[in-house]
């Protein structure tokens, strides 16, 4: 697009600063941003902050700093919580995710074209994607920080300021990848591609004989474009000295999952309402099918590129990479929205027409905006609930919690899995519901008491044994947890079980199926008979009932 054309209304500063204002919405009124891992974040945020002032805490968690591709929202909430508080300022950081994921997008869209095109409003309402609910903070802001860092990268390149361009962005990349190793990668394959559009474009020489210019205008580029983005490259050195470190564990395995693949492409909406969600995907296949027929739309090199780049390593990466999970499903927001913003008007398409689009956008953005708000506004309205319940745990109090979940892998999640952990962040007591990964982060589980109950999982329970799952029925978790080793039980919604098991719980507070219960540790828990945990269906059954219920399963190990 020439950039002396006039501009439209979605082209504009101003509508850039709305549509960062309209991301924030659906944040704005939740206390604790309703996604499913932040709260289990929070307890280990509280235990770093306090971790040299509370001795208990050291006889159930050890805490060491380390320098490692996983510490953006770690390290922002040490300052940010002396001014506003934790919980507020963990608000504040995760408003911010959003809002910095829209204005990059635009950014990156008015550097490639020109101005920002009409279609490129299709792109924003994947800043609240599927990976995004599920909580991956670090991982949201490294991505945010990533799509800003490109712009800039784009920006600094057409003002011809390359020297500088090196000089920032060492230490940004390092920046960067101490927030997240994944929006590190992604960087560094959005320059590359970047920069090897430019590099062929710069060398490309039509009067030279045609095997000359194979070598100057196709291969030469690669050098050159890699030469460029070697200053991306230092974090790379720090990411072997954090994986090579003996304390670090976690596998990385399930290579080329095909049938989970296919689902993270209709999931990337995944929030409440599947076929609003699944509707919502379809939207954007058929806006980017109908860039490749459209005689009047095209695809830019530059992000066409990227896109394909990132399609390739989305197809490279394990579900599981050193005991992450979902890795590959955290890319696909960000492919599709790379290959949406790629979409820009040919030459000749008329104003009315680009107008007519950009309003189509528009309201795509608003109505995903406002199902979000009211969709967070009724999970937030589930926390309120279910915290009451910490209106009556003293302080410091060892706690088993168990939280309901089933075998189906429904679309709306209740998003309660790691409430628990909040009883870690405001009354500092133990809860079971932390990760324990040695290296994957700076927080792990020591307390050996609770045995086999003292990390993540062991918080989930169901009704009967799931197929591929670690999850326990809810009957043998409330038999067999030790009992010695905590003075509270918390239910959380779980499934139906047999009175006999609240054996030695003294109840202090119920609300529908939920309860918190003081242990009595004279009584001896409930026995255990064969005949209490029903028969586990059928892997089959349990794939053919949820897909009569119009549920997609994915896989959860």
């Amino acid at each position: 697009m020439k950039r002396g054309e006039a501009l439209h209304w979605w082209q504009t500063r101003w509508f850039v600063a709305i549509a960062t204002l309209i991301a924030i919405v659906p944040l704005l009124w939740p206390d604790i941003p309703p996604l499913v891992d932040l709260p289990g974040h929070m307890g280990r945020y509280r235990v770093q902050l306090v971790y040299d002032q509370v001795p208990h805490l050291h006889e159930w968690y050890d805490f060491r700093w380390a320098l490692m591709g996983n510490l953006g929202v770690d390290l922002l909430v040490i300052p940010l919580s002396k001014i506003f508080g934790l919980e507020l300022a963990v608000k504040l950081i995760v408003i911010s995710i959003p809002a910095m994921t829209v204005a990059g997008l635009l950014w990156i869209s008015r550097e490639v074209h020109g101005r920002i095109p009409a279609t490129a409003l299709f792109a924003l309402p994947l800043a609240y994607a599927h990976p995004f609910h599920f909580g991956f903070v670090n991982f949201a802001l490294s991505m945010a920080l990533a799509l800003l860092a490109f712009g800039w990268w784009l920006r600094l390149a057409r003002l011809g300021k390359f020297r500088f361009r090196s000089l920032v962005f060492l230490p940004l990349s390092v920046l960067i990848w101490i927030t997240h190793t994944f929006g590190w990668g992604v960087l560094g394959v959005l320059a590359f591609s970047a920069e090897l559009i430019r590099q062929h474009d710069l060398r490309r020489r039509p009067d030279l004989p045609w095997h000359k210019d194979i070598v100057h205008a196709w291969l030469l580029p690669w050098v050159h474009a890699g030469i460029q983005c070697l200053v991306l490259a230092p974090p790379a050195l720090l990411m072997l000295m954090w994986r090579s470190g003996g304390h670090v564990s976690g596998q990385t395995f399930d290579w080329f999952n095909w049938r989970a693949k296919m689902l993270w492409l209709t999931q990337v909406f995944r929030d409440r309402w599947q076929l609003f969600d699944i509707a919502s995907v379809g939207v954007l296949f058929l806006l980017m099918l109908k860039a490749v027929r459209d005689p009047n739309i095209q695809y830019s090199r530059n992000l066409a590129l990227s896109a394909g780049l990132l399609a390739i390593v989305y197809i490279l990466l394990p579900r599981v990479v050193f005991g992450s999970a979902y890795a590959d499903m955290r890319l696909v927001p960000f492919l599709l929205a790379i290959a949406i913003i790629a979409i820009r008007p040919k030459p000749g398409l008329s104003i009315r027409g680009a107008a007519t689009v950009a309003a189509l956008g528009f309201a795509f953005f608003l109505v995903r905006i406002g199902a979000t708000t009211y969709s967070f506004f009724l999970y937030d309205q589930s926390y309120d609930r279910e915290l009451k319940a910490l209106d009556h745990l003293p302080e410091g109090s060892r706690l088993v919690s168990f939280v309901g979940e089933t075998c189906y892998n429904e679309w709306r999640m209740t998003r309660l899995q790691h409430v628990p952990a909040l009883a870690l962040e405001r009354k500092l007591s133990y809860t079971n519901d932390q990760w324990s990964m040695p290296g994957g982060q700076l927080m792990t589980v020591r307390y050996r008491a609770a045995q086999r109950f003292a990390h993540d999982p062991s918080e989930i329970v169901t009704d009967v044994q799931c197929p591929r799952e670690w999850w326990r029925p809810i009957a043998r978790s409330l038999a067999v947890f030790p009992r010695d080793a905590f003075d509270y039980v918390w239910l959380i919604r779980p499934p139906a079980y047999d009175p006999r098991f609240e054996q030695g719980l003294i109840p202090v507070w119920r609300d529908g199926t939920s309860a918190l219960f003081r242990i009595d540790h004279s009584v001896p828990g409930p026995p255990l008979h064969p005949g209490d945990l029903p028969i586990p269906k059928p892997e089959a059954q349990v794939l053919r009932e949820a897909a009569e219920r119009g549920e997609i399963l994915g896989n959860t190990e």
